[in-house]
């Protein structure tokens, strides 16, 4: 897995949504994948990008949970202007978890990827299960037809927007590895640019997923019985990393076990461990125009 390269400088102009497309799709076509971590908010968008890596995906959870609800919860209205804050908070490609498509049929989906693009993120994912309590799966040919919708709109777009498509067998509590496949496969054939079925764990199920198409795999860390990390799923033929609400979730793992002490014991000892402001001031400063 390629090392992150430095973050871009702020004093020159930002590059347009179309080198930034561009740039997204390229990263897609090196051999030895990258990584797209998920912020969840601008502070965690600026840091990724401080921290020298190439792209950001949002995360729906993550965002929804910084609002005080589950996933699924937040409007399409209310996420599209979070996506036009993450994707104007760095110079970096931004690609957008767009859940379902916020509606069952292809012209909702289509509709949805239209949006998101014009809120200025690159790329997209849409799932092919219904969202919200007892998730359940989209016939496969119509899932299909709603991932062809969404290529004809992506292609439609004046940059090289890319189109993810997930198959939520394992996330929805049927892990058919055969199925899985099957959906990828369709979706691969109505228009996908990158595939991705998150909840795969197993070496061997993830290298037969990158072995049956011929689109780039997205996997994602997170999940604390993957035992593999970047560099092994490089080898596998794995593409492109993502990690979903894990860091949004360590952020409030950490603001919980902080957040207890302080009601339980009275005490603060978790600041001895905590980034100090002049640190993050630092790391903030060069968005306001002002020195470091």
């Amino acid at each position: 897995m390629k090392r992150p390269t430095p973050a871009p400088q702020h004093d020159a102009p930002p590059p347009s949504q179309h080198a930034r497309a561009l740039a997204f799709r390229a990263l897609h076509a090196r051999a030895d994948g990258f990584i797209v971590p998920n912020p969840w908010d601008v502070g965690s968008a600026r840091l990724l990008a401080q921290l020298g890596f190439e792209a950001l995906a949002t995360t729906s959870a993550g965002y929804a949970f910084s609002r005080g609800v589950p996933d699924n919860f937040v409007p399409r209205d209310t996420l599209m202007a979070h996506l036009a804050e993450i994707a104007a908070a760095t110079c970096l490609p931004v690609t957008a978890d767009l859940e379902n498509g916020f509606g069952d049929a292809p012209e909702d989906v289509a509709r949805t990827l239209r949006l998101a693009a014009e809120a200025g993120v690159v790329g997209g994912s849409i799932e092919d299960a219904r969202s919200g309590p007892g998730d359940r799966l989209y016939a496969r040919e119509f899932a299909a037809e709603r991932i062809r919708a969404a290529a004809e709109t992506a292609r439609s777009l004046p940059f090289p927007f890319v189109l993810t498509a997930r198959a939520e067998n394992y996330r929805v509590g049927q892990p058919d590895l055969a199925d899985t496949i099957a959906r990828l496969q369709a979706y691969q054939e109505a228009g996908a640019d990158v595939l991705f079925a998150p909840g795969l764990i197993r070496q061997q199920d993830i290298a037969t997923v990158v072995r049956s198409v011929d689109r780039p795999v997205n996997v994602m860390l997170g999940d604390p019985c993957l035992l593999l990390g970047a560099p092994e799923l490089a080898q596998l033929g794995v593409r492109r990393v993502s990690v979903g609400a894990s860091l949004a979730r360590a952020a409030f793992g950490e603001f919980l076990r902080a957040a207890s002490e302080l009601r339980n014991l009275g005490s603060a000892s978790y600041a001895r461990a905590a980034v100090s402001a002049a640190d993050l001031g630092r790391c903030f400063s060069p968005y306001t125009g002002q020195p470091a």
